[in-house]
């Protein structure tokens, strides 16, 4: 069974993702925009299910600053490519402009946009913007058989040099909606994929009010 987590004194490092984590405000307007953000606002082109910055000054900063998507390298074209749910995080943020064509896409179209591309969007990006918030470097994990990989805050997560002095995920983390079940052999794959990449396994159940709690997944020997 799955093990909520709880809290314990703050000498032990577990807590720093529970509920009671002070967040960001995702609210563009209670946040205070840097000189920079005013200088740089990068348009993003929407292809698909994706999106991508082709400018590379822009996207440098998207990727090396702020930590988001990945360098896509074609031929003699480099660009950054960015997931559904990091794009409309920084829609919402207002660090973006997003255009199809030649129409810009506002935060609050995109939306119902990525609900129609992907039917697991409303949790995914419940959990993903709520790991932000909280200031967790957030990766894909479909690698690792799950949606997120987490990353400690402060951390640079491209960080290079030897695979010992490379930062590791520190989370996998899942999202699924409270009604959702899963099966005695998808917990399973899901605890080992992560005790591979020695990361800490986590379910983010997010509820009706759009609330999110995170429960510690262990593998348990009788």
């Amino acid at each position: 069974m799955p093990e909520k987590k709880k809290n314990v004194p703050e000498k032990e490092k577990e807590p720093e993702i529970s509920n009671e984590i002070g967040t960001v405000s995702d609210n563009p307007k209670e946040r205070k925009t840097t000189q920079k953000e005013k200088e740089i606002k990068p348009t993003a082109e929407l292809l698909e299910n994706k999106s991508a910055i082709w400018d590379e000054k822009e996207w440098k900063y998207i990727y090396e600053e702020k930590y988001f998507g990945k360098i896509i390298e074609e031929e003699k074209i480099a660009f950054l490519q960015l997931s559904l749910p990091e794009t409309m995080l920084l829609l919402e943020r207002e660090h973006i402009t997003l255009m199809k064509g030649k129409k810009k896409i506002s935060a609050k179209q995109f939306y119902p946009l990525c609900c129609g591309m992907d039917a697991e969007f409303s949790q995914k990006y419940t959990v993903y913007r709520d790991l932000r918030n909280r200031g967790f470097i957030v990766k894909s994990g479909f690698k690792f058989g799950t949606h997120f990989r987490v990353y400690e805050r402060g951390i640079n997560p491209y960080k290079g040099g030897a695979k010992t002095k490379k930062e590791h995920t520190k989370y996998n983390v899942h999202a699924m909606p409270e009604t959702k079940t899963m099966s005695c052999q998808e917990w399973s794959r899901y605890i080992r994929l992560s005790h591979n990449i020695r990361a800490t396994a986590l379910l983010g159940v997010v509820d009706e009010e759009g609330d999110v709690t995170y429960y510690i997944l262990r593998r348990k020997k009788p």
